[in-house]
C-alpha cells in the first residue's frame, strides 16, 4: 500500500509526573527532511526523535513537535549567589549609614532582589525520560502513518483511473495507425493518376514509397513501451515500499514516449489524442509528487 507524503499525527501521554504532547505534520519534499521543535532544556532529545523517525519515513518535510510539562514540586533547584548578594547588603548597609536611615534590613528585604538567586532545573533521567518519549511517539507515529496510508489509497485509485483511460485512448490511437498508412496509399495513388493519367502506374514504387511512409510513422513499438509502463505503474502501487521516487522515473518515461508518438503522428485524429494522454500524464506526475 502507497502511502502519501502528507500526513498528521498527535499522541498525548501522562505518566512519572509528565504531560508529554507529540505532534507529527509533513507536507512534499523530495527527500526526508526532519525538523524537531523541543525546548532548549530538551534538546538532547533532537538527534535520537530523527533518528528514530527514519525507521519509518522516507521521504518528506516532517515537523515533530514536543510540549514537555513537569508536575514535581521539587524539579528545580535554588542557587544563591553569594557575592552578589553581599553587595547588595553592603550598599544597603551604606545607605541606611549616609542618610542615617532606620535599620529594617532583613532576609526578606534583601530577597526582594532577584538578582541574587538562580533557578535550575534538575539534571533529568535522559534514559527514563526517552523512554516516555518514544512511547508517545510511538503512538503519534501510528496515527501519522494511517493517515498517511489512506491518503496513498486515495491517490492510488486516483492513478489507476488515469493509467485505464490513457490505456483506452492508446488502444484508439492504434487502430487509427494503419488507416493512416492506407489513406496515404490512396492518395499517393490518386495524385500519380491525375498526374500521369492514361500512363500506366508502377505499383512497385507506389508500394516502395508506401512501406518507407508505414516505416517512418510506426508507433507500434513506443505504444508497446508506454502500456508497458502503465502495467509497471499498476504493479508498483500494489508496493509496500516507499515507491514515489520510482514512479517519478516512470512518469518521465512515459513522457518521452508519448512525445515521440506525436512527433511521427502524421495524423490530424492521432496528434489529438496524444495531446490528451499528455495531459493525463501531466497529472500523474502531479499526484506521484504528493507519494513517498
Amino acid at each position: 500500500m502507497i502511502r502519501s507524503m502528507t500526513g498528521y499525527g498527535r499522541s498525548e501521554l501522562q505518566e512519572k509526573n509528565k504531560d508529554i504532547v507529540v505532534e507529527i505534520k509533513s507536507v512534499n519534499h523530495r527527500y526526508a527532511d526532519f525538523s524537531i521543535h523541543v525546548s532548549r532544556y530538551y534538546s538532547f532529545l533532537e538527534d535520537r526523535v530523527r533518528e528514530y523517525l527514519q525507521n519509518y519515513i522516507s521521504r518528506g518535510k516532517v515537523d515533530v513537535y514536543f510540549s514537555i510539562d513537569s508536575y514535581e514540586d521539587d524539579d528545580k533547584i535554588v542557587f544563591l549567589n553569594e557575592g552578589l548578594a553581599a553587595s547588595y547588603i553592603k550598599a544597603l548597609y551604606q545607605l541606611r549609614d549616609t542618610f542615617c536611615l532606620q535599620d529594617d534590613i532583613t532576609v526578606s528585604s534583601v530577597a526582594r532582589y532577584n538578582e541574587i538567586f538562580k533557578v535550575e532545573r534538575k539534571e533529568e533521567d535522559q534514559e527514563e525520560l526517552w523512554g516516555l518519549i518514544k512511547k508517545a511517539l510511538d503512538v503519534a507515529i501510528e496515527d501519522f502513518l494511517a493517515m498517511r496510508a489512506r491518503e496513498g489509497m486515495r491517490l492510488a485509485e486516483d492513478l489507476v483511473e488515469r493509467g485505464k483511460y490513457i490505456t483506452t485512448v492508446l488502444d484508439e490511437i492504434e487502430l487509427r495507425s494503419p488507416q493512416v498508412v492506407n489513406e496515404y496509399r490512396e492518395r499517393i495513388e490518386l495524385r500519380v493518376k491525375e498526374l500521369l493519367k492514361n500512363v500506366p502506374i508502377d505499383e512497385n514504387r507506389i508500394l516502395t514509397e508506401v512501406a518507407i511512409f508505414a516505416d517512418k510513422i510506426s508507433i507500434a513499438e513506443e505504444i508497446v513501451r508506454l502500456k508497458s509502463h502503465l502495467a509497471e505503474l499498476r504493479e508498483i502501487l500494489n508496493s509496500d515500499q516507499p515507491v514515489g521516487r520510482k514512479l517519478d522515473f516512470l512518469v518521465q518515461e512515459m513522457n518521452r514516449e508519448i512525445n515521440t508518438i506525436g512527433s511521427k503522428a502524421n495524423d490530424l485524429y492521432i496528434s489529438k489524442r496524444v495531446v490528451e494522454v499528455k495531459a493525463e500524464i501531466e497529472k500523474l506526475r502531479e499526484q506521484i509528487q504528493n507519494i513517498e
